[in-house]
C-alpha cells in the first residue's frame, strides 16, 4: 500500500515552489489594488473615481463673505429707517427728535390735561381717571386694538395688583419724562411721552439711559434694543387737550 509519505516524495519540487509563487504574487497584486482604490483622496491620483466627497484640488468656499451664498439678514434692520413701532403721528425718523422738558411749550389744553392725569394718578383712585377718558370715538386708547368699553376696568387687569396701584405709579413715571410733538398739520398730531418712543435706543446718552430705566429694567431695555425701539407704555394727548391714548406698544 501507498501511503502519503511516498505520493509527495514522488511530486517534482520545482513545479510546487512555482505554483505557490504564483498564488502569492496573484494575492499581493489584488492587496495592492485595493489599497490604490482606497487611496482614490490622495491628491495627485490620476485614476480616482468622482465620488460625493469634494477634491483638494476644487476650491473650497472662503468662511465669510462668499458672493455665491447670500449671509442671513439681521433680526433688526438697521438701515431700513422705520420703526418697528410707530407711535401715531409720529416724525420722519430720519429727522432729530426733539426732546422738550418745558412743559409751557405745550398749548394749555395740553398742559391741563397732563395736570389732571397726574393728579389722579397720584391720588391711588383709579376711577378718578374715568372723567378724563371721554366716551365713544373720543374714548382713551388703552389697548392697540379693539376698543374696550370699560377702559378703567382694562387698566386694572393689567395691573399687577388687585387695585390698580401699579399701573397708576407707571402712568405718573411716563408722564414725568420729557416729551415729544409728533405729525404736526395732520390729524395725528399730538404730545407723546416719554420721548423714548421716539428716539433710537442705542444712541441714547448717559443720562438719557438712566431716565429710562426710571420707567424700565435694565433687562426690559436690552430686550428694547434688540427688538429695535421702546415698546413699554406710552402717553398721547391732542393739541385740543383730549387724552388720545395710554397703550403699551410691540
Amino acid at each position: 500500500m501507498r501511503t502519503g509519505k511516498d505520493i509527495s516524495s514522488r511530486i517534482p519540487l520545482a513545479p510546487v515552489l512555482l505554483a505557490v509563487g504564483i498564488a502569492a504574487g496573484s494575492m499581493l497584486s489584488a492587496s495592492s489594488a485595493y489599497a490604490l482604490s482606497e487611496l482614490q483622496k490622495i491628491p495627485g491620483q490620476p485614476d480616482a473615481p468622482a465620488t460625493a466627497q469634494q477634491s483638494p484640488q476644487q476650491p473650497t468656499a472662503p468662511q465669510t463673505g462668499s458672493p455665491g451664498i447670500p449671509q442671513p439678514d439681521p433680526l433688526v434692520n438697521k438701515d431700513s429707517g422705520q420703526s418697528v413701532d410707530k407711535t401715531p403721528g409720529a416724525s420722519d425718523d430720519s429727522k432729530p427728535v426733539e426732546v422738550i422738558y418745558d412743559i409751557s411749550k405745550a398749548p394749555e389744553p395740553v398742559r391741563k390735561m397732563r395736570e389732571q392725569i397726574v393728579e389722579a394718578a397720584a391720588s391711588g383712585d383709579l376711577e378718578r381717571l374715568r372723567p378724563l377718558m371721554g366716551t365713544g370715538a373720543d374714548q382713551t386708547q388703552v389697548t392697540v386694538g379693539e376698543p374696550t368699553d370699560d377702559p378703567i376696568g382694562t387698566l386694572k387687569d393689567l395691573s399687577g395688583d388687585p387695585d390698580g396701584d401699579e399701573i397708576l405709579a407707571i402712568m405718573l413715571d411716563v408722564i414725568s419724562t420729557g416729551f415729544v410733538h409728533v405729525g404736526q398739520g395732520t390729524p395725528e398730531e399730538m404730545y407723546v411721552w416719554p420721548y423714548f418712543a421716539e428716539k433710537d435706543l442705542k444712541s441714547l446718552t448717559p443720562p438719557e439711559r438712566v431716565e429710562l430705566l426710571r420707567i424700565v429694567t435694565a433687562g426690559d431695555l436690552s430686550d428694547m434694543q434688540e427688538f429695535g425701539g421702546y415698546n413699554f407704555y406710552r402717553v398721547g394727548i391732542a393739541p385740543d387737550g383730549k387724552w388720545k391714548f395710554f397703550t403699551a406698544g410691540d
